[in-house]
């Protein structure tokens, strides 16, 4: 066996901590002293913040990015019956949101450079049941939104934006979240903005799904003890939004450093792109990498190899979601998605967060040349 030189990990939150770590135990001991911890000044503060960062009108704290989509979808009155476009690359929750909304995901395939949705095939599977599309942002990466807008207003069709894993990535200029009718985050742990547990909200500039989606995340009531509608209890808390105004601050900065390490990676293994497909930045498109994936055909024994070199990475994602246990037997007619399934088996996830140091990263690069043969 190898001997393990460096250990370097996926992500370390730890490190974030420890670099903020006054201000975050402030920021919880105020809450604690202050005795509110749900629905309190934290979260309001925080939700007009992300707005503001955003340049949208609304922002409403959630329990978590699942709850958001699920939300989102009910709030503009997606229903059994419906169909709902989106991707089979991505984590389950995308798709699971519209089958607890009662609608029927339509998924299609992937842009293979982008790893995002093809707006070519949306357009192709539109039907007179499709009542949105969910673009998910993925690793970072934004949607090509320009196309998928245009075929939504086409069609009368709602946008929900997954933009789970891209805070503060742009589009042509502007945050994704803020492009589509409704963006959905998740402030879970690792996120590039993320909380000190689970965590999300929804975002959007309409007046009327703003107000619903307030109702629905606490058990359907407009006012107290006056139910108008059927809800959940999905309420972003007054800790973790003393958390999350705390780290907004740094979101730009620490988005920054994660393009700069992703553009060390880029030129450490450049010459290597005939034995592993590099993430890309896209013209007009601001990618945050909230995970740095390339591609092998060789994925599984060059993570044996980085494993014995003290390297972790990660897998996102190994299975498809039309291809779950759970989810195959609830879907009819799924087209055929070879660029998923391809991405499925050859997609890795190298070290990637803010504090990840120069020298890991050259680490990680020579490590991974030594499995090439080109140290």
């Amino acid at each position: 066996m190898m001997e393990v030189t460096n250990r370097v990990p996926l992500v370390d939150l730890v490190r974030q901590y420890y670099f903020i770590k006054s201000e975050i135990d402030k920021a919880i001991s105020k809450v604690l002293e202050n005795g509110s911890f749900i629905l309190g000044e934290n979260l309001k503060a925080f939700e007009r913040a992300f707005a503001v960062y955003l340049n949208v009108k609304h922002g409403i704290g959630v329990g978590s990015g699942t709850d958001a989509l699920r939300i989102a979808l009910e709030a503009i009155g997606v229903t059994s019956g419906d169909e709902v476009i989106t991707v089979s690359h991505t984590f389950i929750s995308t798709v699971y949101a519209i089958f607890q909304s009662g609608a029927l995901p339509v998924l299609v395939d992937v842009d293979p450079i982008t790893c995002t949705i093809d707006p070519k095939l949306v357009e192709r599977a539109v039907t007179e049941r499709t009542k949105a599309i969910i673009p998910v942002h993925l690793y970072g990466q934004p949607a090509d939104m320009d196309s998928i807008m245009e075929i939504a207003n086409r069609h009368n069709l709602w946008v929900v934006e997954d933009t789970a894993q891209a805070h503060g990535a742009e589009y042509m200029g502007r945050k994704v979240g803020s492009i589509g009718h409704i963006g959905c985050f998740s402030f879970y742990p690792s996120k590039n903005l993320g909380a000190c547990g689970d965590g999300g909200m929804v975002v959007t500039n309409d007046e009327e799904v703003a107000e619903k989606v307030r109702m629905l995340r606490e058990y359907g009531q407009r006012n107290k003890y006056h139910h108008i509608m059927l809800g959940y209890n999905s309420r972003l808390d007054e800790i973790q939004a003393a958390i999350l105004r705390v780290k907004l601050k740094y979101l730009d900065t620490w988005n920054e450093k994660r393009r700069k390490n992703a553009k060390l990676y880029n030129e450490l293994l450049n010459d290597m792109s005939n034995l592993i497909n590099l993430p890309v930045d896209v013209e007009g498109r601001k990618h945050v990498y909230h995970l740095y994936v390339i591609r092998t055909k060789r994925r599984q024994e060059l993570r044996e190899f980085l494993s014995l070199k003290g390297i972790s990475t990660g897998i996102h994602y190994p299975v498809p979601v039309h291809k779950q246990p759970a989810y195959i037997n609830l879907m009819k007619d799924i087209p055929k998605l070879p660029i998923t399934e391809q991405l499925s088996n050859e997609v890795l996830s190298l070290p990637m967060f803010p504090e990840l140091k120069e020298e890991e990263i050259s680490y990680v690069a020579d490590s991974i040349r030594q499995f090439y043969g080109n140290a």
